[in-house]
């Protein structure tokens, strides 16, 4: 969808122009059927799904409001 450049500080750290997207809600609003448009159009793009990811390359978190 969109997407930045690379950036490398004055001490040397690099900061990388990608942006990543997690998309939450109910079911059937077309979350997958936007995400597989996009990866279509966009040559970077990388789709994943729960069970495509591992515990360890796919992080997220939910906070509850109280």
């Amino acid at each position: 969808m969109v997407g930045g450049c690379t950036r490398v500080l004055p001490d040397g750290m690099k900061l990388r122009g990608d942006v990543h997207v997690c998309l939450m809600g109910d079911p059937g609003v077309a979350k997958s059927q936007l995400l597989k448009y996009v990866t279509r159009i966009s040559p970077r793009s990388v789709y994943t799904t729960g069970k495509g990811s591992s515990g360890v390359g796919l992080t997220a978190a939910v906070m509850r409001n109280q």
